[in-house]
């Protein structure tokens, strides 16, 4: 697997700043001597430019690989930590070529030391977790995509169980809406089914008025027959 761009860089950066440690150490060695320094102010400050170039790139290096998830939250963090210290002897070095900080050999010194420390299985400046301890960039980004790969596979299956929570929802609605459709249908044929039960109750009242009335006709015509007979019936 090919180095991480990102250490490569931070490793050629850290030895620029180790570079212009040295250069500024022996430009003060010649000015303390009454020596001319011109050319090595020269390139002391294209190293500088150089430096801060390094410092910028790393910078976006590291923004990239955080915003597309190439690397975990906590490697980003690790990694932002070993830029704000490159950030930290940027300043240090640059306030000593103007001879308004430390000098420089200490500065050297503590690049030395970070030096000796990139050297060993465990790069960070603070303690490694159980996790990657003891083990190589390429085998902490091996596990790290791994990571990456898990996490991608939950978020498939919870994709996937919010499509089938979702399609249920759907499937539910459509069952819903079919038996409003019932309902309305059954709200509309007991409606039409009491109508007509009202219509057919008003006929059976009007009939059972005529049979009275027809009734009250009949009774009244046998009496008027029962009279007649009797009036014309001969007596003796």
């Amino acid at each position: 697997m090919a180095p991480d761009p990102w250490f490569s860089t931070y490793d050629s950066t850290c030895q620029i700043a180790q570079e212009i440690a040295e250069k500024i150490q022996q430009r003060n060695q010649y000015e303390r001597k009454g020596e001319k320094t011109p050319k090595l102010t020269v390139t002391i400050r294209a190293l500088l430019q150089n430096l801060k170039e390094k410092i910028a790139l790393l910078k976006d290096l590291l923004l990239r690989a955080v915003s597309t998830h190439q690397i975990t939250q906590l490697e980003g963090d690790r990694r932002q930590n070993l830029l704000d210290d490159l950030v930290t002897r940027e300043r240090l070095l640059l306030a000593s070529f103007k001879n308004e900080g430390a000098e420089p050999d200490l500065i050297r010194s503590s690049l030395m030391r970070e030096e000796a420390k990139r050297g060993a299985p465990n790069p960070w400046l603070f303690e490694e977790p159980e996790e990657t301890r003891g083990l190589g960039f390429d085998e902490i980004r091996q596990q790290q995509q791994k990571i990456i790969q898990e996490q991608d596979a939950g978020l498939d299956a919870l994709s996937s169980i919010i499509s089938r929570q979702k399609q249920m929802g759907q499937e539910i609605g459509n069952e819903l809406d079919e038996q409003n459709e019932i309902i309305d249908d059954l709200a509309n044929l007991v409606e039409n089914t009491d109508e007509k039960l009202r219509t057919e109750t008003r006929r059976v009242n009007m009939v059972d008025r005529k049979s009275a009335s027809c009734g009250m006709i009949m009774v009244i015509l046998l009496l008027l027959v029962a009279i007649v007979v009797v009036a014309v019936w001969p007596t003796n």
